[in-house]
């Protein structure tokens, strides 16, 4: 279908990528539970346009330039590893609603829209995995017409997949509202999970 060879296996596979958390989960996830479904969807959306953009490099080549210039990708992959590491110390010393029941500074979905971008960019790694991925289901004499297909199959799963995840967050955060404990506990796992991103994407710079 659509040229794409293995179809079946081509959608498992984008379906296993999106199901194993990375960074752009934790943005998701945080913004929703911070600020609400708006919030949660500018960051989907923010994540969603990162991902494009290395899509569109993937099969633009310029993957292999990276991988020929590595002192470029490695600044790449040392300013990623510092913004994730920043991103999570912020969650780790956010303020969250008190006893008292003060409300949490609210902030817009497209405040959440850049955030997510830039947390996505942040790994140039993403690129050289869609360089890997999608030779595997083209066809020999592939059209660029597949490799569009290819990038809007992975668009639109990963948009109904993260548009899952906003929903169950939200549901979740609105339980949690009740219990200003709980909700600065996930924020601060969340802090260390980006934290940790970050830290390992630094330690494979080494």
């Amino acid at each position: 279908m659509f040229d794409i060879q293995h179809y079946a296996s081509f959608l498992l596979a984008i379906l296993v990528f999106q199901l194993v958390p990375g960074p752009g989960t934790i943005a998701i996830l945080n913004a929703t539970a911070r600020n609400g479904i708006g919030a949660g969807f500018g960051a989907v959306l923010g994540t969603l346009l990162g991902d494009f953009i290395y899509m569109v490099a993937a099969v633009l080549g310029l993957a292999a330039v990276m991988q020929s210039n590595p002192m470029f990708f490695e600044a790449l992959q040392w300013f990623g590893a510092a913004y994730l590491a920043w991103m999570g110390i912020r969650l780790l010393r956010a303020r969250f609603a008190d006893e008292n029941g003060a409300p949490q500074p609210l902030r817009t979905g497209r405040a959440y829209f850049r955030q997510a971008c830039a947390v996505s960019l942040t790994n140039p790694k993403v690129m050289l995995f869609f360089v890997a991925f999608f030779p595997l289901f083209l066809r020999p004499g592939a059209t660029a017409g597949t490799l569009a297909a290819l990038m809007l199959h992975v668009t639109l799963l990963s948009f109904l997949y993260q548009a899952g995840l906003v929903l169950a967050g939200n549901a979740v955060a609105r339980r949690l509202k009740a219990y200003p404990f709980a909700r600065r506990l996930a924020a601060q796992l969340a802090g260390i999970a980006l934290v940790g991103f970050g830290l390992k994407l630094a330690a494979s710079n080494r």
